[in-house]
């Protein structure tokens, strides 16, 4: 199959688009003018139920819903549109209404490392063993997820992070010894070609790094394009690249995003599976738990098991970060916990590996272990799995029951703590 991208100035031309009503088109008009869109032929080819398409997951894990932008945000674009106005006004008020959207969660400008005098934009550096990498190469996707909490990435010029710069990489990794892991991310890295990835990693590879281990690509490819692994016409170079790598001593994991056991059920996609682990990658999975998508037990329990068929290790279950159209896809904290109990109480031991739920919020990713009552005061248990301080990470931590909590910024300590414990230490790291 050859690739093909749809946005939101052509999306008409979809063939399966005339099962939609005009009032459905233009509310992708509309909330796709406030949030990024793009699809790609094989999600509306291969993924999409269009008999049952207004609940099907694919399509709403692709396609606007009028639900995901306020009625206010949604009223205000939809007279714009609708009375014929001007680039510049409509430009004006989109860019107001995407500053509403909390554009940066988890602090993620805060993360960018100041070295020899200069800003790096294109990396980020939150965990010590682990630095994040933006090639300019790869900042978009085969399609956009509507959920992602990088949406300002291809919306708002203020908030990109990209790099091309592989020696900058590479003095900044031998300047911090502490790196063992490179995470390539973006947008997704899999949308550059491979002569891009062969720039990025024989520069890594020639700088003899020491502590240099892993090599991370964070990818929705799998899912969203799994020919690029097959049959792209630089598929076999890009494989090869990776088979070079290994031989190097450098392990290549691909983080992969599967939202939903569906995305698994392709040919294609367990061809490119087989063909990665076959050159010796290691595929991980992860995903946000997701109101309309995914929020149930049985869900995330098939998800696994099939992943581990496959031969994917579960790794992540996330909350869905407060940013975008967080509130059409948010879980109380205490719900995802409980449907990550269920499904990891209806899986075997190998499809253990997975750890959540988890926020990935300012200090840290933060575990919703569980909820418990402790001298006589109802409070949900808490741990860091990653910390800004890696002495934070193990440690357990309280606060107070809130059933509507849907992220850390909605609790508080319990036990009538003023704070939590670890966050003078980190207020002073931004001192």
């Amino acid at each position: 199959m050859k690739y093909q991208s749809y946005s939101l100035h052509n999306f008409r031309n979809i063939k399966q688009i005339e099962r939609l009503t005009e009032e459905q088109k233009f509310a992708i008009e509309v909330v796709g003018t406030i949030l990024p869109f793009k699809a790609s032929n094989y999600v509306i080819d291969e993924l999409i139920d269009w008999d049952n398409f207004e609940d099907d997951p694919f399509f709403i894990l692709n396609f606007p819903q009028r639900e995901m932008i306020s009625y206010e945000s949604y009223d205000k674009v939809a007279r714009l549109l609708r009375r014929g106005a001007s680039k510049f006004e409509i430009q004006d008020t989109v860019a107001n209404i995407r500053m509403e959207l909390n554009p940066n969660p988890a602090g993620q400008q805060q993360n960018v490392p100041i070295f020899e005098g200069e800003r790096l934009k294109g990396i980020q550096h939150k965990y010590r063993e682990t630095m994040l990498f933006f090639p300019s190469q790869g900042q978009t996707c085969h399609a956009y997820c509507t959920f992602c909490f990088r949406w300002p990435q291809f919306a708002l010029n203020d908030f990109k992070f990209a790099m091309k710069e592989a020696d900058t990489m590479v003095r900044y990794l031998k300047a911090n010894p502490e790196v063992t892991d490179v995470l390539f991310t973006g947008g997704d890295p899999a949308v550059m070609k491979t002569k891009f990835f062969e720039y990025y990693f024989n520069a890594l590879l020639d700088a003899n790094i020491p502590q240099l281990k892993n090599i991370r690509i964070g990818t929705k490819s799998l899912a969203y394009w799994p020919y690029r692994y097959t049959d792209d016409d630089d598929a076999d170079d890009l494989i090869r690249l990776f088979e070079k790598v290994k031989s190097r001593g450098v392990n290549i994991a691909l983080m992969a995003h599967f939202n939903h056991p569906g995305e698994l059920r392709t040919k294609a996609v367990k061809d490119a599976i087989i063909r990665l682990t076959s050159a010796g990658v290691q595929i991980r999975s992860q995903s946000p738990v997701l109101r309309n998508i995914n929020d149930s037990s049985t869900i995330w329990a098939q998800n696994w098991k099939e992943q581990v068929k496959l031969g994917v290790i579960p790794y992540y279950m996330f909350i869905a970060r407060n940013t975008g159209a967080r509130d059409y896809f948010a879980v109380p904290l205490e719900r995802a916990w409980r449907i990550y109990r269920r499904a990891y109480n209806g899986v075997s031991g190998i499809c253990r590996t997975v750890k959540g739920p988890s926020m990935s919020c300012k200090p840290g990713k933060i575990q919703i272990v569980g909820v418990s009552e402790v001298y006589g005061e109802k409070v949900f248990v808490l741990n860091f799995l990653q910390g800004k301080n890696p002495a934070w990470v193990g440690r357990p931590f309280f606060a107070k029951y809130d059933p509507g909590a849907l992220w850390m910024s909605d609790l508080e300590p319990a036990f009538g703590e003023k704070e939590f414990f670890y966050k003078a230490e980190y207020y002073q790291m931004f001192a």
